[in-house]
């Protein structure tokens, strides 16, 4: 009988301080995170140095709360995998560091995890992968498709140009003077809102599957702006959902017809924008009917957790891939 795996991993690339044990790179045995949203909150966003400071605090109680939660020992512990980028380097560094001093301690195999291959398995601890697939990632740094033929096998067919769906997400939030984070707030307004504004749509040249936020960006600005100084009254309601109007129907049909040249059998999506409300109902309505299904994993998996680096993890460590203990954080590191 095969033996299960069981991976301790751990997630500091940004304001969650989190980790997690993960049996079969499927099952959570436990998924702790700290979250700062609270302490960034008055200043409109993420400052690197204060979260690198709440992780330093942090990181060893969230550790031994995820063991003690999943009722392991340090002999049922197989591997240890930890975001190594991309990220804010300090805030990753603390995680690296941790994992390292851990590893070395503990003589534990050591695996490096790409953060975005973490957002794409977090899918796997709810449903099986079915190749190829087809993943989008959304988040507040990384908009991308992702062709996948096999575990660990990352085809980049997408990606952003500019802004990020999230950075444009928090960039509009703020103009509309919207407390931190302003993804899900923007979201809010949407759903009470309606579609009075006619943004663009960055479509590209006809055969990309690129993405672009800035135009978009740019102009929700000037219109708040123009309003402003003809002193009209925009309503913050329909903005919203003018603007959010545009970011989906763009992801939508994009991921639509990518998943459709690739003949694909699956369809996930990851990243802390996949928690839109407005996105995952225009995907669903779009991949409804179709004969592969579309994935979109609960709420709490789809921003950061520990969790999903565990899950990843547990696939580089099937297929051998270990780091040393001179493993650094890198903030630019290329998903392959």
């Amino acid at each position: 009988m095969k033996k299960d795996t069981i991976i301790l991993g751990i997630e500091t690339s940004c304001d969650e301080t989190a980790a997690s044990v993960v049996k079969n790179g499927r099952e959570i045995m436990s998924n702790v995170v700290a979250s700062q949203i609270e302490s960034h909150k008055r200043f409109g966003g993420v400052v690197p140095e204060i979260a690198s400071r709440h992780h330093v605090e942090q990181i060893t109680l969230v550790l031994e709360q995820a063991i003690t939660e999943a009722d392991v020992t340090w002999e049922d512990i197989d591997a240890i995998a930890v975001t190594e980028g991309p990220g804010l380097v300090g805030a990753l560094l603390v995680g690296v560091n941790a994992a390292k001093a851990l590893a070395f301690a503990k003589k534990k195999p050591l695996v490096g995890v790409h953060h975005i291959a973490g957002h794409i398995y977090a899918n796997r601890l709810e449903h099986e992968f079915v190749f190829p697939m087809l993943a989008l990632i959304v988040s507040g740094g990384h908009t991308e498709l992702v062709l996948m033929k096999e575990h660990g096998d990352y085809e980049l067919i997408g990606e952003t140009r500019d802004d990020a769906a999230g950075e444009a997400y928090d960039k509009v939030a703020r103009m509309l003077k919207l407390p931190y984070p302003g993804g899900p707030q923007i979201d809010r307004l949407a759903a009470k809102g309606e579609e009075t504004i006619e943004f663009p749509r960055a479509w590209l040249e006809a055969d990309s599957y690129d993405f672009s936020f800035s135009g978009l960006k740019s102009a929700v600005i000037n219109k708040i702006h123009n309003a402003k100084q003809r002193d009209l009254t925009l309503s913050a309601e329909d903005i919203a959902a003018s603007f959010q109007a545009s970011v989906v129907e763009v992801l939508t049909e994009k991921t639509y017809r990518a998943a459709k040249e690739y003949n694909v059998n699956q369809v996930i999506v990851a990243g802390g924008v996949a928690a839109n409300t407005g996105l995952r109902k225009s995907l669903e309505k779009r991949f409804s009917g179709e004969d592969f299904p579309l994935y979109i994993p609960p709420i709490q998996l789809c921003t950061d957790n520990a969790a999903m680096i565990a899950a990843a993890g547990t696939i580089s460590f099937e297929k051998g891939h270990r780091s040393l203990l001179d493993l650094n954080a890198n903030p630019s590191l290329i998903l392959s």
